[in-house]
This record gives C-alpha cells, structure tokens and sequence, in this order.
C-alpha cells in the first residue's frame, strides 16, 4: 500500500516538475527580454508548485519514516524491493531526480542573469549619477586619468 501512495506522489511530483522546468525556460528568455509584468506572472505561477513540491517530499519522508526507514533512496530502495512495482518506484524517484536537478541549474542560470543585470544596471546608474566614472584608456592603452567627474545631466 505505501508503494502506491509513493509512485503516486512521485507521478504528481514528474508532472509538476516538468511544468516547473518549463516556467523557468520561460523566465530565462523573459529576463532576457526585461518583461516585467511577464516576469511577475511566471514568478506567481512557480510560487505553488514549488509548495507542493515541498508538500510532497515531507509526505514522501513521513511514509519512509513510518515504515521505520531512512528518508532517502536507500529507504526507496527496501519499499520497493518488497513491492510488485519496485521497478516502477525506482524509475520514478530516478526521474523526479534529474528533473528537480535540472530545475535547480536552470535556476541557478537565471541568478546568474538576474545578477549581471544588476550589476549592469547599477553600473549604468553609477554613471549617470556622475559617481562612477567608466575606465577610459589613451593613447598608451593605460587608464585615463579625467580632471573632473560630472554628473551626465551637467555636462
């Protein structure tokens, strides 16, 4: 019986991480794009997948826990030995893997991106605000030494 409600978590839980997987493509080319309004309706739509993701795994702890075995694939490993769809639990947790690792490096390419805009930004905002001065070389290739910073709306 805790084989089912295992495979069915797991089956739920391929499911929602695809679709999450597929919302974090989805943000990479809109960050690319700089669509805000995009963007904070992708940010909405992973907010409750990412809870039931979480909302499945601790069911999927309590039922290994209950069975008095380790949270993890070596407690998978004994449900599923002494299950008809062992096979099938093991495949399934096998998969959920490598797309919940597959959302993780998506994700971390996003911050990434998100951290580079930033520093861009903040870098073209430093300039503007005449507080940062862009590296300029001469004739030599050095940096230039500018006699006096001014603010872009004083020049």
């Amino acid at each position: 019986m805790q084989d089912i409600t295992l495979l069915d978590l797991f089956t739920q839980d391929i499911v929602t991480a695809e679709h999450l997987l597929e919302l974090i493509d989805e943000e990479f080319h809109i960050l690319g794009e700089r669509d805000l309004p995009r963007l904070q309706s992708i940010l909405a739509d992973k907010l409750p997948l990412l809870a039931l993701l979480d909302q499945h795994a601790k069911a999927r702890s309590q039922v290994l826990l209950g069975l008095k075995l380790s949270a993890d694939r070596t407690g998978l490993q004994a449900v599923a030995a002494n299950s008809a769809r062992g096979e099938e639990l093991m495949t399934s947790g096998d998969r959920l893997n490598v797309l919940l690792e597959r959302c993780q490096a998506a994700n971390l390419r996003n911050g990434r991106l998100i951290r580079s805009s930033q520093a861009s930004t903040n870098s073209m905002l430093g300039i503007l605000r005449g507080g940062e001065t862009p590296n300029l070389y001469d004739s030599r290739g050095s940096t230039a030494r500018i006699g006096q910073h001014r603010p872009l709306s004083q020049a």
